[in-house]
């Protein structure tokens, strides 16, 4: 899809989950739709962008830790979402000037934004490819097609796009086809909204999503989560809210403050 045909399918007039996460991120990309939506949002759970800042962090240290200390020179990033600061190939890069990595998504803004998506290290490489979630086959296909050697060890990011699938088993048989396709000694890195801290304000909230996008997003407990990473090797702290997965030495109030969303990092054996 080129540029022109994805202004062309844009939609300013209804909510996406990529630019009102975007918008809680205090991220420019998104219109009065969005922000509308996420005000309201907010108002039944102000804590989302506590929830939306713990995210990103949280996946700041886990693909700081798989580029520094488990060696992984590739990233397959699944509903990266909109560019915003320490995108994944940002981080894979500062530590692994030779990083590739490979972002996913079918949002057309996303599309229209993939240049800055793009722009990485003269070393390594990055790659932008507009493909559904549901259809991990030819994700898979693109992604080895020319930036990612599949045969080698991948850091597999899917970071609040797995709610979006209503039905679980769906879900978990997409983790299971994408791990399928790659090699021992890769990683999943994952995380989700949860509801066992602040169930009843966040489903309200989730409530209000749901009636106001076409996408619509499913919380999901802890065990549930779980299912995603059977057959690896969690690491440690295991799933756990964001917050608490091996958090800086220096945090300190809402950084280690425990959120409804439950991440974790697991190695294919």
């Amino acid at each position: 899809m080129t540029d022109n045909e994805a202004s062309a399918k844009l939609d300013t007039s209804i909510p996406h989950s990529a630019r009102v996460w975007n918008y809680w991120l205090g991220g420019k990309d998104n219109f009065e739709v969005d922000r509308q939506v996420g005000d309201q949002f907010s108002g039944f759970y102000p804590d989302i962008t506590v929830v939306a800042r713990s995210s990103r962090a949280f996946l700041k240290r886990s693909i700081t830790y798989l580029a520094q200390e488990a060696g992984i020179r590739q990233f397959l990033d699944i509903g990266t979402g909109m560019p915003t600061a320490e995108n994944t190939h940002q981080v894979a890069q500062a530590v692994a000037p030779d990083a590739r990595i490979v972002y996913v998504d079918n949002d057309p803004l996303v599309l229209v934004h993939a240049r800055a998506l793009l722009t990485g290290t003269p070393e390594g490489a990055t790659e932008y490819i507009d493909a559904d979630l549901h259809e991990p086959a030819d994700i898979i296909k693109a992604a080895g097609r020319t930036t990612l050697d599949l045969s080698q060890p991948t850091g597999l990011i899917l970071m609040n796009i797995l709610g979006h699938v209503p039905n679980l088993d769906e879900a978990v048989s997409i983790v299971r086809q994408l791990l399928a396709a790659l090699p021992s000694g890769s990683y999943l890195v994952t995380a989700d909204g949860t509801n066992v801290l602040d169930g009843p304000a966040f489903e309200e909230a989730i409530g209000v999503w749901n009636a106001n996008a076409p996408l619509s997003y499913h919380l999901r407990r802890p065990e549930e989560l779980a299912r995603f990473l059977e057959g690896l090797e969690v690491l440690e702290p295991g799933l756990v809210p964001c917050n608490k997965w091996r958090p800086s030495p220096d945090a300190a109030g809402d950084d280690l403050r425990e959120v409804d969303e439950f991440g974790a990092v697991g190695r294919k054996p």
